[in-house]
């Protein structure tokens, strides 16, 4: 392990130095993907540094033990170091972990109402709020590619785009059926209703990565209706693609263009592609499965929303985290950090295992 934090260590310093030269700095392409490595290397590089800093404090405090003066307390600063050093070898382990390649792909994310009638409808559309509130804290872009909207306000179905470092790493983990109780505004005696809300998470895939035969599509162009504001309805603008061997089916008609509704659509299309091909090929490896974090398994509630008692729980970890008002207006930090660590925590339990 520490051989290869000394070869990172020295690869960072090596970036370092190349960010600085003038050559380097005229070669955008190459000045960015050395700025894009170096700052990948940065957190496990800080946190050697510290790990070598207290080393070093026990080597000096070893040698205080023979002094009988300073004995006693060099023990006992002795003691807090080496629990020090522990969990930092824990910490770099952790940082050790090889990333998901597909981390840093842009993120295709779908948001469906599911039981619950229009107060489904309602849930969806406070997740796809809360969804784009989390992009505007974290720096992520985000977009709306379609929406379907009901009467009183809510989303029936909607199509969301987000791109930026890190986006998939992040959003990965929101896969799966989240479960609301709350007193809806269409009811009148007061009663708690329990409502779900499906969210699937696809990394965006490019053409090149997975090409689609033209002759397995069918494409429908039709009016657009609902959102889309001023002009809606008077082009066949909206686009319908159907992939007939899977019956996979996406609609987008947030654009003007039949054109870029098209292009939208097949984004999508791929995305949803790639994903059945991930998951069947993680299906194929049994013991991969037993880990169903970030796995995008969206067979099982994974979280709940209880507006009345003020918190939200995360059922895959059994977190619960209060101020559900602050979740909903986009504060998933506490449960994006404890998921990221958990998929850490059991891909490095599954490499000592090798």
């Amino acid at each position: 392990m520490f051989t290869k934090l000394e070869t990172l260590s020295d690869r960072y310093r090596e970036l370092s130095e190349a960010i600085a030269q003038p050559e380097v700095i005229q070669d955008y392409p190459r000045y960015q993907a050395c700025l894009k490595e170096r700052s990948s290397l940065e957190p496990l590089v800080e946190k050697y540094s510290h790990f070598q800093r207290v080393e070093q404090q026990i080597h000096d405090s070893r040698e205080l033990l023979s002094d009988p003066v300073l004995a006693a307390e060099a023990e006992k600063e002795l003691d807090e170091l080496t629990q020090t050093r522990e969990k930092l070898i824990e910490d770099l382990k952790l940082l050790l972990v090889p990333p998901d390649p597909l981390d840093d792909r842009n993120v295709i994310m779908e948001i469906r109402a599911g039981v619950g009638g229009e107060e489904a409808a309602l849930f969806a559309g406070d997740l796809m709020r809360m969804y784009l509130r989390y992009a505007d804290r974290g720096g992520l872009n985000a977009s709306i590619l379609s929406v379907s909207d009901t009467d009183l306000g809510g989303v029936n179905e909607c199509l969301l785009l987000f791109s930026g470092s890190g986006a998939f790493g992040s959003l990965k983990f929101e896969s799966g059926v989240h479960c609301v109780k709350r007193v809806p505004v269409t009811e009148s005696s007061g009663r708690i209703h329990t409502s779900t809300v499906t969210v699937a998470v696809f990394p965006e895939v490019e053409e090149i990565e997975l090409t689609v035969d033209p002759s397995d599509l069918r494409i429908d162009v039709f009016h657009a209706s609902g959102h889309g504001g001023q002009g809606v309805n008077t082009t066949d603008s909206a686009v319908r693609i159907t992939h007939l061997p899977t019956g996979l089916v996406v609609t987008c008609q947030d654009e003007r263009s039949q054109l870029e509704n098209k292009a939208k659509a097949m984004r999508v299309l791929r995305s949803r592609l790639f994903d059945r091909l991930k998951e069947q090929q993680v299906s194929a490896r049994a013991e991969d499965r037993k880990n169903q974090i970030g796995s995008g398994d969206r067979s099982d509630r994974i979280r709940t929303y209880y507006f009345n008692h003020d918190y939200v729980v995360d059922h895959r970890l059994n977190l619960t985290v209060n101020r559900t008002a602050n979740v909903i207006n986009g504060d998933l930090a506490p449960f994006i950090d404890a998921l990221r660590l958990a998929e850490k925590t059991e891909k490095m339990n599954l490499l000592n295992r090798k």
